[in-house]
């Protein structure tokens, strides 16, 4: 008897104390609804400015925006003056990542790019593609961008 004098004692000034003490549960009304859609994934991005041959690339971001736009900040800041991002590609951060969106999970991208025949990067072709290797990545990008008769060569690859 003594015990249940005790918690009823205890239960009744816990619920004069209000809020304070309590914690509710929440209810199915309280629990925002997630997004609609959200791309899922570890993010990254190529940028590439054709007339002077400079480009920037970012991998790592946690969303799409994120990628390009530091992509393009670092194309921007080797000097590229018409900075355009030609590739956005992204892994899974987690197993279970598909977010319905269609957007392939394609881990890596290239960039090959047109040169002379000395060598020089010349602005005449490029091609920018990702795939789930970085093998496949380069194949790609080479062939779109030989498909114009240039001779290419890869200019940079990331994986993220």
């Amino acid at each position: 008897m003594k015990k249940m004098v005790i918690f009823l004692t205890a239960w009744l000034a816990c619920s004069c104390a209000g809020a304070a003490f309590s914690a509710d549960l929440a209810v199915e009304a309280d629990i925002p609804a997630p997004p609609a859609f959200g791309e899922r994934g570890i993010w990254g991005a190529i940028a590439y400015s054709q007339p002077d041959g400079k480009h920037g690339f970012f991998w790592g971001a946690d969303k799409r925006d994120e990628a390009e736009a530091v992509a393009r900040k670092h194309c921007e800041r080797t000097g590229g003056g018409a900075c355009d991002v030609v590739s956005v590609f992204r892994n899974h951060r987690h197993w279970d990542d598909d977010d319905g969106s269609g957007f392939p999970y394609n881990h890596c991208a290239a960039l090959a790019v047109g040169q002379d025949r000395n060598g020089v990067i010349d602005g005449s072709a490029f091609a920018a593609k990702s795939a789930t290797t970085r093998n496949e990545a380069e194949t790609l990008s080479l062939a779109e961008c030989q498909a114009s008769g240039s001779k290419c060569r890869i200019r940079e690859w990331v994986c993220t």
